[in-house]
Parts: C-alpha cells; sequence; structure tokens
C-alpha cells in the first residue's frame, strides 16, 4: 500500500511505530518526506499535508474530542474548532489545545479519536448551546446513537445544562437550517408543524400557525432547476391558500431576528379583521 493511502485511511496522521508495523520501512517514510508528500510534524509523527487535526492530537499525546473530531464522525457544524480539543491522560497547559476529561466510552478504533458518546457529551458541556446541538442532532438523526443514551449520561443537577441542549433534538431534521430555524421559531412562541405534507406542493419544511408555509433552502436550491421547482411549489402553496416565505443559510445562521419578525409580520397582516393586503406589510 502507499503511504499516503495508508495515511488517509488514518485520519492523515500515525506514528513511525505504526508506519513500521504496517510494513513502511525507514527509508520508505524518509523518501515520503523528502519528496514532501509526507510531513514530519515532530519526533516520531508523520502526516500528510493539509489537516492537522490528527497529527496534533498525535503529537500532543492526546486524543480528538468534541468539536475537533466532527468531521471524522461527519457531524454537522456551525463554526470550525478555533483550538484543539483534546481528551489527554496527563493534560498540561499547551497553546491552542482544550482539554477535555477522560474517556469513559470505547474509543475509536484506530484514529487517536474518542469514541462518538464521549465526543458529544463533552460538546453539550463545552459548546455553545446551537454548535452542541447541531452535532447532536446529526448524529441522532443518522441512528449513529440514541438520544436516550446521551440523557442516561447527562444525569444530575450539574448537567442541567446538557441536557437543555439534548431538549431541542427533534424526531427528523433534514438541515442544520432546519434545526436552528425550528428552534428559533419554538422560542418565539410560534406553533409549528414541521415536515408537512400539503396536497399538490408535496411536502414542506415547517407550516407555521396553519397558514405560513416557511422553507429553509441549502445551497443545492441555487442550482436552475431547483429555483424553477421552488417557485413552481410556492406557486401552488398561494394557490392553495397558504402564505409562502423562503429563508437560507445567511438568514438562519446570521439573521435569526430578522427573519423570525418577518414571519411575525406576516402573521399579523394575514390575522386582521379586515385584511388590506400585504402591500402594507412593513408600512
Amino acid at each position: 500500500m502507499d503511504i499516503c493511502n495508508y495515511l488517509a485511511r488514518r485520519g492523515g496522521a500515525a506514528r513511525s511505530l505504526e508506519l513500521q508495523r504496517a510494513g513502511f520501512t525507514r527509508t520508505r517514510v524518509g523518501q515520503a518526506v523528502a519528496l514532501g508528500v509526507v510531513v514530519r510534524t515532530r519526533r516520531g509523527v508523520y502526516a500528510l499535508p493539509g489537516d492537522g487535526r490528527v497529527a496534533g492530537a498525535l503529537a500532543a499525546g492526546g486524543r480528538l474530542t468534541c468539536l475537533s473530531a466532527a468531521p471524522i464522525y461527519r457531524l454537522w457544524t456551525l463554526n470550525g474548532p478555533t483550538g484543539l480539543h483534546l481528551s489527554r491522560s496527563h493534560p498540561t497547559h499547551t497553546s491552542g489545545v482544550v482539554d477535555h476529561g477522560r474517556p469513559k466510552h470505547p474509543r475509536h478504533p484506530w484514529l487517536p479519536v474518542l469514541g462518538l458518546a464521549d465526543v458529544l457529551v463533552h460538546a453539550v458541556h463545552c459548546l455553545p448551546e446551537l454548535e452542541a446541538l447541531v452535532m447532536v442532532q446529526s448524529a441522532v438523526g443518522a441512528g449513529d446513537i440514541s438520544l436516550d443514551f446521551l440523557y442516561a449520561r447527562c444525569q444530575g443537577r450539574r448537567n442541567g445544562r446538557a441536557r437543555a441542549v439534548l431538549d431541542l433534538v427533534i424526531p427528523r431534521a433534514d438541515s442544520v437550517l432546519e434545526v436552528l430555524a425550528n428552534v428559533h421559531f419554538a422560542r418565539a412562541g410560534l406553533r409549528v408543524r414541521r415536515h408537512v405534507y400539503i396536497a399538490g406542493v408535496g411536502e414542506v419544511d415547517f407550516l407555521v400557525e396553519e397558514c405560513l408555509v416557511v422553507e429553509t433552502d441549502g445551497s443545492t436550491h441555487f442550482e436552475p432547476k431547483s429555483i424553477k421547482r421552488d417557485q413552481r411549489r410556492n406557486n401552488r402553496s398561494i394557490v392553495g391558500g397558504y402564505l409562502v416565505l423562503r429563508y437560507y443559510y445567511e438568514d438562519v445562521i446570521h439573521r435569526p431576528e430578522a427573519m423570525v419578525a418577518e414571519v411575525q409580520a406576516v402573521l399579523r397582516v394575514w390575522r386582521r379583521p379586515t385584511n388590506s393586503g400585504l402591500g402594507d406589510l412593513f408600512a
């Protein structure tokens, strides 16, 4: 096997002893380093150029966890880690490292990464609420872990904040945008149904107060075919007696207050006894 392929399968890095056990002699490793296809990040640790999470974990004598482990398990995230989140047997102050507790569950079988259970438990205790939520939601939604399992590991008075994150997980979410929009709508006191089937339209992301369809659109909705399909769905929804609003990544992630305010404004006009139309919506 090519050394680059071997490293790629192991998350991008490995210790020299692991390379030797896999049949890569010091000469072969040295040649790869000389060619620039492999770099030595520290004594005894070799990695592919580029993303250094796994190499950083090996170099620091720890295992990735929390936000740093999210890409390994293909979990949703809102932001990349500003530091390296690690679990170490003997934590010492290291610049750029966020230390977490020791593992309580089985670890990743070959990568220097904690098991998914520890990764998520660390996340709900460490990260801001919504950042932790999207990680948990993606894992639970994919069937990789159960919500009951996580609740069982977050008992006691000290874990109230962690349980509050778990309380926000919904049975199904097809995107990060759905997860966050649901939280914002619920906290605004709006009555919301998710993934509602409307005859002639199909399934919509949200039906708010039984009259307003709200769709959250990711990058795939910008393709020409998708734009036309979405516009036709909008038209059919309106013909069926519903109002329609669409929101994009920037709206849901960066402007949630404005999104909720628009939804509430539309509902206020819709509820007027004498509806003068939507033209004066923002008058």
